[in-house]
């Protein structure tokens, strides 16, 4: 098994859906940023979260959150996008989800004074033994 820690922010609401079977379904869309030499790269990351033990936590993810995953890595799968180019889609089930201390985008001053407040506490949420 790979096991993964993401630190990134959503890049949409979150999914919820059902199975056939009745069985709970969230989909989370993961940007997280890689330095490559001089240049930031962006690598996007679909988390799928399997019933309902982050629920009281969902609510308060929207486009934008910055979040802290640990989940299981799977096999990278390449695609073709509509230009034809070649992507990579990274596939996490996720283990682990709490709000990230680093706050929203785009406010750098945020992030180094403590802005997280607003994002820690109760509603972390960690798996059940």
């Amino acid at each position: 098994m790979n096991f993964i820690h993401i630190a990134g922010h959503l890049g949409a609401d979150p999914e919820v859906r059902f199975t056939s079977t009745g069985k709970k379904v969230t989909t989370l869309r993961v940007a997280a940023r890689a330095r490559k030499g001089q240049n930031d790269e962006t690598i996007w990351y679909r988390v799928t979260i399997w019933g309902d033990q982050y629920d009281k936590m969902v609510p308060y993810l929207k486009k934008g959150s910055a979040v802290v995953i640990a989940g299981e890595l799977h096999k990278p799968e390449i695609f073709n996008d509509r230009e034809g180019k070649p992507q990579i889609s990274m596939e996490v089930t996720a283990s682990f989800i709490q709000f990230s201390p680093f706050g929203k985008p785009g406010n750098p001053q945020q992030s180094h004074e403590g802005a997280g407040h607003q994002h820690t506490g109760s509603v972390s949420a960690a798996p059940s033994p």
